[in-house]
Formats: C-alpha cells, sequence, structure tokens
C-alpha cells in the first residue's frame, strides 16, 4: 500500500511542474530521516531475515551472503568511496589503467535543475546518478524524452541515501551527483553483455555474465577459464527456472579483462569487477564490493555456503 501511495504521489508532484518538485523533495527527506531511527546492524539483520527467512550469524559468519554483511559492517576503506563513486572512480581508471578503458562522460552535475533539454546530449547517452545502483535512464531518442519525468527522477536519486538504504558504507561520503555517459552499443545498436568479475582473496571465482540486459536479461556464469558453472545468484524474487541463456564464448578482451581485475583484486577480500566489451574494444564499467548488497539468493543454496567457505574475512577496520 505504501508504495502504491508513493508512486501516486510522485506521479502527481511530477505533473504539478517545478513548485511540485520542491515539495517532493522534503517528502524524500523524511524517507532518509526515517531509515536513521535504526541501526546499520538493525537494519542489515532485517532485511537479511525477510530475505532468507532467519537471522544472520553476523558474529562468525558462514556462507557468502553472511560475510558480505560482515564486510559492509565492519571494514571501511577510502579508496572503497572512490571505488563506488561511478563519477571519482573514472579518474582512479583513467590513473592505473588508461583513457581507452573509461566509459566516455559527456555531463555531470549536483543539482537536478541542470536536467535540462539544452544540457542532454544529442547522442544517445545513459543517465544515473553516481552514488548508487539500479537507478538509470537510457536515452537514444532525445526528442522523444519527457525531460520533467527525468528531473523527478534525478531529485530523487539526488536525495536517496543509498547508504542507508542498503549500509554498504561506500556510497555514505560519496558527494552525489547525476551523471549522462555515452550509451555502449554494438554495431547492431544492443547494449552489450555485462561480465562481472567475482574475485574472493584476490582470486577469479567465477564470472557472472548479464547478456541481452534490455530483452530476457538472461544469466551465464562461467568459471576462470571460461566453463560453465550452473548455479545462479539472483534477486530473491526472481524465477531461476529460465535463467541461463545460451553459451557464449569468452569475449576476445577476456584475458585483459582478467589482467586489470587481478589488480584491483589484490586490496580486498571480496570485490567484483565490471566490464563491457563493444566489438572488441574493452570499457570498465563498475567496481563493486556487495553484489546484491548480500541479499541475492544462490540456486542451488549450497553455493553460498562453498563461497563463503573460501571468504578469509579480514580483521575488522574501522
Amino acid at each position: 500500500m505504501a508504495t502504491r501511495i508513493g508512486q501516486f504521489i510522485r506521479t502527481m508532484l511530477t505533473r504539478a511542474g517545478n513548485p511540485g518538485l520542491s515539495v517532493y523533495e522534503l517528502l524524500l527527506k523524511g524517507q532518509n530521516l526515517f531509515s536513521k531511527r535504526l541501526s546499520d546492524e538493525e537494519m542489515t539483520a532485517m532485511r537479511f531475515r525477510k530475505t532468507f527467512g532467519r537471522d544472520p550469524d553476523l558474529q562468525d559468519p558462514v556462507t557468502l551472503n553472511e560475510k558480505i554483511q560482515w564486510l559492509k559492517l565492519h571494514v571501511r576503506k577510502d579508496i572503497q568511496t572512490v571505488m563506488a563513486d561511478k563519477y571519482k572512480v573514472k579518474e582512479y581508471i583513467r590513473d592505473h589503467f588508461g583513457e581507452e578503458y573509461i566509459v566516455p562522460l559527456l555531463f555531470e552535475t549536483s543539482d537536478w535543475r541542470d536536467i535540462k533539454m539544452e544540457n542532454i546530449p544529442d547522442e544517445p547517452c545513459i543517465v544515473k546518478p553516481n552514488h548508487g545502483t539500479g537507478r538509470y535512464v537510457i536515452i537514444r531518442d532525445k526528442s522523444k524524452l519527457d525531460i520533467q519525468d527525468l528531473k523527478v527522477k534525478c531529485l530523487e536519486w539526488l536525495n536517496l541515501d543509498f547508504y542507508k538504504i542498503t549500509q554498504e558504507w561506500p556510497y555514505k561520503n560519496i558527494k552525489r551527483k547525476i551523471i549522462i555517459e555515452k550509451l555502449l552499443q554494438t554495431r547492431e545498436g544492443t547494449i552489450p553483455n555485462d561480465y562481472k568479475l567475482n574475485y574472493i582473496n584476490g582470486q577469479l571465482e567465477f564470472i557472472y555474465c548479464s547478456i541481452g540486459r534490455e530483452a530476457e536479461n538472461k544469466r551465464n556464469i562461467y568459471d576462470a577459464d571460461w566453463n560453465p558453472l550452473y548455479f545462479s545468484w539472483v534477486e530473491a524474487d526472481k524465477d531461476v527456472s529460465d535463467i541461463r541463456g545460451e553459451e557464449i564464448p569468452a569475449p576476445v578482451t577476456f584475458p585483459k579483462m582478467k589482467e586489470i581485475g587481478e589488480r584491483i583484486a589484490r586490496e580486498f577480500a571480496l570485490v567484483r569487477v565490471d566490464f563491457y566489451e563493444v566489438d572488441g574494444k574493452l570499457y570498465l564499467g563498475e567496481i563493486t564490493f556487495y553484489h546484491g548488497g548480500g541479499y541475492d539468493v544462490f540456486v542451488p543454496s549450497e553455493y553460498d555456503a562453498y563461497y563463503g567457505k573460501k571468504l578469509r574475512l579480514p580483521t575488522a577496520d574501522r
């Protein structure tokens, strides 16, 4: 019910124009204040319980998802904030690996009011916040863009405190921005596959591939030698009966992906490094420390304990 009411309010405020946006901004700030009532540990345990039907062991974690929660609560490195920032990470990529691996930045702002037609590129692009995950708008044809709706989304993103929502500490100190990047497309005009290289204690354990992301969005998983692994690790409510797509070959740039990923993984007990390959050209997408926030479900479930056993937790660092 609360979700439906929120959607109704959002629709009404969108129609109201800029004055309505000011009211909406206040409502969003109130939402963030509500989330401050519970501690990180309480929020984590509550969501874990809702997802898995049991309390997490945060003192002596066993499964990978439990250990992800422990890492969220106990490991705090400043470099994580840089890497989680979709704007700042571009500088990190440039300094460590080279300009050629950066997804081109077309526009950035810290003010939702700057989201207007003259600032939207005249080429296919993607709009998203730099301080969170799962929020974006793809623009292929600027003439069909509902700029007012985009303003509302950007206002909402800038007022969302992803740290308070997910307890993922790297998001806490990011200076919030809206960024517009070049939309990566293959020669056929499709979004490229997303290759998510998952490292545990510096070792590449598996590659999680999102295939056909604008259509069926299949998910294939492979080991470090590109042999198929037949498990899934997705949202709790996801139907996994038909989630795997046709087998795909390793990307041409796979050796370079592994080279870059290994260099990044040296510093962390657990990290996921995402890449795109566009007609043979490699781009480094995102660096993520907590896949699915530690709430995605393994099917079969024994893989949660299998990879959890592999992960050696570091000493708590606050």
